[in-house]
């Protein structure tokens, strides 16, 4: 079967690979359509030191059952499902505390393991998810499924007003998820068209942070700062920017990766009392929740995505968002 591989830093390339052995409790999966993410791009760049080579990338998936086990009928095949990336040990302190998606050994197709950028995958019936939605909005349930986990782990709720700072992919998932559980949102960006796109998906004001007093419009905005900042950028400035600007008593969530050591005045998280957390990765209920704002048809799914390409020319499509990140929003992969 054809598979796109990643054979070094620059370098990729659609070649044949073996089809998988399939192992109970594992699923016969053809695969319909992979989406391109960030951690993809970093892979391709030879930058994300999680990934070895060769490595086939691919962890944002539409799927159909092609094999089950005859007995399931709920994945019986011809099932459209979005596929749960994430392999834990089940041995950690994390996974002994019931918190797999943050699994000190965690293994994410694509990333420690070959990924579903190939034509067919053997997956755990537990990390599928049958949605009825298209090909197009079950790639995209992953990425708002980890949107949604960083509004979890920010305790969202409808009283709160949340600041976005960075609306590309996850962030833009991000504006959505707080905006379905009825939060107010405070989008930010240095991207016009980013932030008009996050309006679509639900967000209540928008800042252009390149051209605008960051400081001064969270003040005019809210009473005090936003009561959780969301950083899905990645960027010591923004990793400062979210504990300055939240309010006080408020919550932090990291999101983004600082390419560089951070440093920043921590006293202001002990004179705010603030709750600074990480999130990573996603849980069942995440899966759950990205599938419930995909059925309610409240985001911009066509806004969201701006290339489609076929295998066979993934390759390329890597390679000009390597060399153009601005021009890309979402990149979708077909094989059907």
């Amino acid at each position: 079967m054809k598979a796109l591989v990643l054979e070094k830093p620059g370098q990729a390339s659609v070649q044949d690979i073996r089809e998988p052995k399939v192992a109970d409790p594992e699923i016969l999966l053809k695969v319909r359509m992979v989406g391109l993410c960030g951690t993809d791009l970093s892979s391709f760049r030879g930058t994300n030191p999680l990934v070895s080579f060769p490595r086939i990338p691919g962890h944002e998936v539409c799927a159909t059952v092609v094999q089950g086990d005859g007995i399931d009928t709920i994945l019986g095949v011809g099932t459209d499902v979005a596929v749960c990336p994430y392999k834990s040990c089940g041995k950690c302190a994390s996974c002994l505390r019931g918190r797999l998606n943050a699994c000190q050994f965690n293994e994410t197709l694509g990333v420690q393991r070959d990924g579903a950028l190939t034509e067919f995958i053997a997956v755990p019936r537990e990390k599928l998810f049958p949605a009825k939605l298209t090909t197009k909005e079950l790639c995209l349930v992953e990425p708002l499924a980890v949107a949604f986990h960083a509004v979890a782990r920010g305790k969202v709720t409808v009283n709160d007003t949340v600041a976005i700072f960075g609306c590309g992919g996850v962030g833009l998932g991000i504006v959505a998820a707080a905006n379905f559980f009825g939060a107010r949102t405070i989008c930010v960006d240095v991207s016009d068209e980013k932030l008009e796109v996050a309006r679509l998906a639900g967000g209540t004001h928008t800042i252009i942070s390149m051209r605008e007093p960051l400081h001064d419009r969270m003040l005019q905005m809210t009473k005090g700062g936003p009561d959780v900042v969301i950083e899905a950028v990645g960027s010591p400035a923004t990793f400062r920017a979210a504990v300055e600007e939240v309010s006080f008593s408020g919550r932090a969530v990291y999101l983004g990766y600082a390419k560089e050591p951070v440093s920043y005045e921590t006293k202001l998280v002990v004179q705010k009392e603030l709750d600074v957390v990480g999130s990573r990765n996603a849980t069942p209920q995440d899966f759950r929740d990205a599938i419930r704002l995909l059925e309610s048809g409240r985001f911009p799914i066509d806004r969201a995505v701006n290339l489609i390409v076929p295998l066979e020319e993934a390759a390329n499509a890597l390679r000009s968002w390597s060399e153009n990140p601005a021009r890309f929003q979402k990149i979708l992969v077909s094989l059907d």
